[in-house]
């Protein structure tokens, strides 16, 4: 595997494109599949927010949504506010680069004491021959006793290859409760770069679930920082690569105060050549006294050269507290596979039962019943080799080729 310090030197090989698209109604090369969710669409194409007349919708209840361009005239105090999460963490070369070169994101404003019935969907959209360069930015802040979902997608229709370098801030206030789902399923030409940063006040409570299906590189690049006593953090991770695909998913979770928990849990299936890394962080400082803090990560090895580095590690600096990290790579359990066999069950069927349900954890902790079921389904069709880049969201483009990664059981 490339490392960081590679990747970051490409960025001189793509384009940036300057200027937004002329409006074109998203519905017109997009849609969703997740049916009955109900969500509210946040596009961006090209790295700039779609948007017809309003850069920025301000609801009844007080809730800003947009494009953060327009939220820096509009509402630069807010904006700045949002920041914090990128001022309190330390940032990479690529965060820097965000930092200076970011065409447009989602700004996502909820004030105190609401709580947002709908989820918000941001879905980035490549759409040119060219090889672009996307940098973009999203600020999400919730107030105290706020509450939301917000589900994050990675997708493409028409495309050249992409580098995409995606910076996140999320501000939890007080009692502010946040689910944040992210998905990717690029085309195999992808770089992939997502910085998480979250900030969590007093019992605040954060919920992560990130998943991949598809794409040439990707790293998710997540830190949280528990900054007030009785916050909590879960998060949870799946991968899935074939070929010579490669995930990367760095976590940092900073215990900075008392009586907060963090949980970890990060599943992944390597096949053919594919190769991932897990980098486990948890830190607890002289006075995170009475931390919880558990961190997991399991996967499975199909084949001789798929690759897995994995580093669950805690750094802990108090002695009052409940700490444990483990990782474990492996196959199939043997028991488990003879149990189905005997029950009249195909070796193959059999195989791919056992992977679906290693997988399948990952998504039953989504709290959206529609994006639970259709990621469940989407896990079950990657294994089956049935998915492709597009297909979760109609994006069938006859340039696209229609590209499948099937992970086969028959390895094992």
């Amino acid at each position: 595997m490339k490392s960081f310090a590679e990747y970051t030197q490409q960025l001189k090989n793509y384009r940036l494109q300057l200027q937004p698209d002329p409006y074109q109604p998203v519905e017109e090369y997009f849609t969703c599949q997740v049916a009955n969710m109900g969500s509210v669409m946040l596009p961006l194409l090209n790295g700039w927010y779609v948007h017809k007349d309003s850069q920025l919708t301000i609801y009844p209840d007080g809730v800003i949504a947009g494009s953060l361009k327009a939220a820096m005239e509009q509402y630069p105090e807010l904006v700045k506010a949002s920041l914090k999460p990128l001022e309190d963490h330390k940032q990479d070369e690529l965060t820097l680069s965000n930092k200076e070169q970011f065409t447009d994101g989602i700004f996502l404003y909820v004030p105190d004491n609401v709580k947002v019935e709908k989820p918000f969907q941001i879905v980035s959209l490549v759409n040119s021959r060219e090889d672009l360069l996307i940098q973009n930015r999203h600020l999400i802040h919730l107030g105290q006793n706020a509450e939301l979902s917000v589900i994050q997608c990675d997708d493409s229709t028409k495309y050249g290859k992409t580098f995409l370098n995606v910076v996140t801030a999320i501000t939890l206030n007080r009692q502010a409760r946040l689910h944040y789902y992210k998905t990717e399923n690029k085309e195999a030409e992808s770089l992939l770069f997502n910085h998480l940063y979250v900030n969590q006040c007093a019992e605040s409570f954060f919920h992560s679930n990130a998943i991949t299906f598809n794409a040439g590189y990707v790293c998710n690049d997540i830190h949280v920082n528990l900054n007030e006593p009785f916050a909590e953090a879960q998060l949870y991770g799946l991968y899935l690569v074939d070929k010579t695909q490669q995930c990367e998913n760095r976590i940092k979770v900073s215990h900075n105060c008392p009586d907060c928990k963090s949980f970890q849990l990060y599943k992944g299936i390597m096949d053919d050549e594919a190769e991932a890394t897990f980098h486990g962080h948890v830190v607890v400082q002289p006075d995170a006294q009475r931390t919880n803090a558990f961190q997991t990560n399991r996967n499975l090895l199909l084949t001789d050269k798929a690759k897995i580095n994995t580093q669950p590690f805690l750094e802990i600096y108090a002695d009052d507290v409940q700490c444990s990290h483990g990782a474990t790579v492996g196959q199939l359990d043997d028991e488990a596979l003879y149990y189905l066999r005997t029950r009249g069950i195909g070796e193959r069927s059999a195989r791919k039962l056992l992977m679906f349900a290693f997988a399948n954890e990952i998504c039953q902790h989504v709290d959206i019943q529609a994006l639970k079921d259709r990621l469940s389904d989407m896990v079950q069709r990657r294994l089956n080799g049935e998915l492709t880049i597009c297909d979760q969201c109609m994006l069938h483009n006859a340039d696209n080729g229609g590209l499948i990664f099937p992970i086969d059981p028959t390895k094992l």
